[in-house]
């Protein structure tokens, strides 16, 4: 069986590598950093330096490889250069067989608060959404210039072990009111580290799966919940004129999409039972060491 490679091994990657490694497989964390080998060398996955910012990278053999792509967008810019440079390193070191491909559902733009699922079209607002998309229109070029096959997951907020606000809480950093506060939508790190599996061994060539919870809430009662769940004070609440003067240029964007992710498809084809369906049942399981 052909090695499986992750690219950028932070938590998610990392708790994927050791899922894998833990089913028998071969796996190799691609990091781009020497604190990120020291760490992966601790988790005791194999690990190899690869530093995708530059257009010389090099990397180990990947022909007929599966290849988990988890690394970030860089923090500029409306395109993803380092999954550019990736393609182009495959003419040396060999075209994967499929690829799984961590993306965002910021690609949607606000909603509205309405429904969304995967036939919706793509309209992202703010550029690290934009980078997102740029990546999967590289993706899916390669895909139909090489015959590689590929399956795009649009993620939603993340918690989990070591992915709480708990900072952000004990700062008391205020958050919008909840008349006024956008919905969002969550998936534990733990199901997702399942779902990127499910992926990859069923998942449809060229296709594209929401991957939340299915539970949108408004993202105020979220901070909330998490507040009462860790026995923290819960956050000043503040109109959203005066988070405009108050909050970060990140938070507001986030403050100005709002949708309900359909998971429908995701639970469907995949074929995958969440742990973690609610917050309720997810944040005694983010209190796990990470």
């Amino acid at each position: 069986m052909a090695e499986t490679t992750i690219v950028g091994c932070g938590d998610i990657g990392a708790r994927l590598a050791q899922r894998l490694i833990g089913a028998g497989e071969a796996v190799r964390g691609w990091v781009r950093s020497p604190a990120g080998i020291e760490r992966l060398q601790r988790l005791r996955i194999p690990a190899a330096l690869v530093d995708l910012d530059r257009s010389d990278a090099q990397g180990s053999d990947l022909e007929g490889a599966q290849l988990f792509y988890c690394a970030p967008p860089p923090k500029q810019g409306v395109e993803d250069g380092r999954v550019a440079h990736l393609i182009e390193l495959f003419a040396q070191v060999g075209q994967p067989r499929r690829v799984v491909y961590l993306s965002t559902t910021g690609v949607y733009g606000d909603c509205q608060g309405k429904w969304v699922d995967e036939t919706r079209p793509p309209a992202p607002r703010v550029d690290r959404a934009r980078r997102r998309l740029d990546a999967e229109q590289r993706w899916r070029a390669w895909s139909e210039a090489t015959g590689g096959e590929l399956v795009i997951l649009r993620v939603a907020g993340i918690y989990g072990p070591g992915k709480l606000p708990q900072a952000r809480l004990q700062n008391a950093v205020p958050m919008v009111c909840q008349a006024e506060s956008p919905l969002t939508n969550h998936i534990h790190s733990l199901d997702l580290v399942e779902i990127c599996v499910a992926a990859m061994q069923r998942g449809r060539n060229g296709e594209v799966y929401n991957v939340s919870d299915g539970q949108p809430g408004s993202m105020t009662d979220y901070f909330i919940q998490v507040a009462d769940f860790l026995g923290l004070p819960r956050p000043p609440l503040i109109s959203l004129e005066e988070a405009k003067q108050q909050l970060s240029p990140g938070m507001l964007s986030y403050l100005a999409e709002s949708r309900r992710l359909d998971n429908r498809k995701m639970l469907e084809e995949l074929a995958v039972q969440l742990r973690y369906p609610n917050l309720d049942l997810g944040l005694p399981a983010a209190q796990e060491a990470p």
